[in-house]
């Protein structure tokens, strides 16, 4: 290795540290505000209701907000989601208790936990481990906090947290639709296209469309919105199986 190359990685390796520090505070910034937003919110919604949400002021006050809210902020205020808000106040009333290393779509996650005490877990867990939104979903699905519980080998049961993918990285800022709704930003197909998924789209619509008529290319990575939930459809790795990941 030349004197040019070591000194000029040695300086990439110094402007790519100050860039990811960078992106890591933008991304906990944004996701913070987002989490500080949406308690305000639902706070104000269930100061309004009082104990009447499903009465029919309670019920015709979130249709009435929804509506308003997306004819000038757009997506993102369903009564649905407007619903999570003030169930995210009800379930964390202390704002100061509020994690800045946890995202709006960690707390979703953690709302749909009922057991007080397993929220708390996983809720610790997040900050200590720095999971990511899928490791968090993957944990409570698996029941990670029961079966932590009545194991009489914890470690190994621990053990599986270093099989996991890594923890949130601060790219994906750019791929959560929730932070996109937030700041206004536009959705676009190319914001959640991977490399090799780039590749594979485009020889496909390539092929699709020299079969000619009969076939149709929708999109290269088509949005389904339910429930106020955000999926994709990908493919799995044994072939072209549609799956919904989110």
């Amino acid at each position: 290795m030349n004197y040019l190359e070591e000194n000029g990685n040695n300086l990439y390796e110094n402007i790519r540290n100050e860039l990811t520090k960078a992106q890591q505070r933008v991304y906990a910034a944004v996701n913070f505000a987002m989490v500080e937003t949406y308690w305000n919110i639902g706070k104000q919604i269930y100061e309004a209701q009082g104990e009447n949400e499903r009465a029919e002021y309670g019920s015709g006050l979130l249709k009435f907000l929804s509506e308003k809210l997306t004819e000038e902020f757009g997506k993102g205020f369903t009564v649905t989601n407007l619903k999570y808000m003030r169930q995210f106040y009800i379930a964390f009333p202390n704002r100061h208790a509020l994690s800045d290393q946890l995202s709006w779509t960690h707390y979703r996650m953690l709302l749909k936990v009922e057991d007080e005490k397993a929220r708390s877990f996983y809720l610790q867990e997040c900050e200590k481990s720095n999971w990511s939104t899928r490791q968090l979903e993957r944990q409570i699905n698996s029941f990670y906090y029961q079966r932590l519980l009545s194991s009489q080998d914890e470690d190994s049961v621990r053990n599986e947290i270093r099989n996991l993918e890594q923890g949130v990285d601060a790219k994906d800022i750019i791929r959560d639709p929730y932070v996109l709704e937030f700041l206004g930003l536009e959705q676009t197909p190319n914001l959640y296209e991977k490399d090799i998924e780039q590749g594979l789209i485009n020889h496909l619509q390539k092929f699709l469309l020299e079969l000619g008529r009969g076939f149709s290319f929708v999109a290269r990575q088509k949005r389904i919105s339910f429930d106020g939930e955000h999926y994709y459809i990908e493919y799995s790795d044994s072939g072209f199986i549609p799956i919904l990941s989110n």
